[in-house]
């Protein structure tokens, strides 16, 4: 059961909250601070559980017809499954949310809160974020939010330029992986933002955010602004030549590997600098 919760949990994508905390506490001047191991250790398989897990649960029905379920895209569970992922989801997040109450600043803590009820309302009733056009979009600007809680953990203001970049990325790239799934979406009855506006009309939409968020990205480290443009533009073209679902499913795989670049840029520009003996 760990191993298929583990796989439930999406490993292939575990970087977009690994990153994010790493680079939080980049952005708060510290190559390492052992502070941030905790928070560290909860934003791998706990909290991609939280995320992917209940993704699943409330998700049953369509992802049953979504062909790109069932691989490095997502988990197709059985109805059985359902009450060993929801304790899982429980008992590997609650003890760490306890833990940060006495151990972070309220602000830090704040921002965690926000993060793990905006995933876990993002797929799951009442709110149900994903079922309701832009709110879906909007609340994907938690992928953002260790810019935010680890720096105020470590008691350094964050790097808000940063933070936001981050946000507006988040926000087009949630759309344009929805592309894929206008289909299956449209079929189940649920409104999307993809859905909503079609595959050209989101290509629009992910092309204004992702601008703002390389014009952000570009106030705080220009190389991954220039990769990130570059990356960005590239999805949009080669989608609005061809505005088909199949043509997005398609260009998954590229969209998947956005982070990893950018993060490569990221890594080489820090291991130069400590080659150069730049940190100390």
């Amino acid at each position: 059961m760990l191993r298929r919760l583990v796989e439930i949990s999406r490993p292939v994508l575990w970087v977009n909250t690994i990153g994010t905390t790493v680079v939080g506490m980049w952005l708060a001047g510290s190559l390492w601070d052992w502070r941030v191991l905790p928070i560290l250790i909860w934003v791998t398989f706990p909290f991609n559980l939280l995320i992917y897990g209940v993704n699943d649960i409330f998700d049953q029905d369509t992802d049953a017809d979504n062909d790109r379920k069932g691989g490095y895209g997502g988990a197709k569970i059985q109805s059985r499954e359902v009450r060993p992922i929801a304790w899982g989801v429980v008992l590997l997040n609650v003890p760490f949310l306890v833990y940060f109450a006495f151990t972070v600043p309220i602000a830090s803590l704040l921002w965690m809160l926000a993060y793990t009820f905006s995933f876990w309302q993002y797929s799951s009733t009442p709110l149900r974020f994903k079922a309701r056009p832009i709110w879906d979009s909007l609340s994907n600007t938690d992928y953002a939010y260790p810019l935010a809680f680890v720096p105020l953990a470590l008691g350094v203001d964050p790097m808000w330029p940063a933070v936001i970049g981050l946000m507006t990325w988040s926000m087009a790239k949630h759309v344009y992986d929805a592309i894929q799934d206008i289909d299956e979406d449209s079929g189940a009855g649920i409104v999307t933002t993809a859905v909503k506006f079609g595959v050209r009309g989101s290509l629009v939409w992910c092309g204004v955010w992702w601008t703002v968020s390389t014009v952000s990205f570009a106030l705080v480290n220009p190389p991954v602004a220039i990769v990130s443009a570059a990356i960005a533009g590239w999805l949009v073209v080669a989608s609005w030549r061809k505005p088909t679902t199949s043509e997005a499913k398609r260009l998954y795989k590229f969209s998947v590997a956005f982070p990893y670049v950018a993060g490569a840029v990221a890594g080489v520009q820090l291991v130069t600098g400590i080659t150069l003996g730049m940190y100390p």
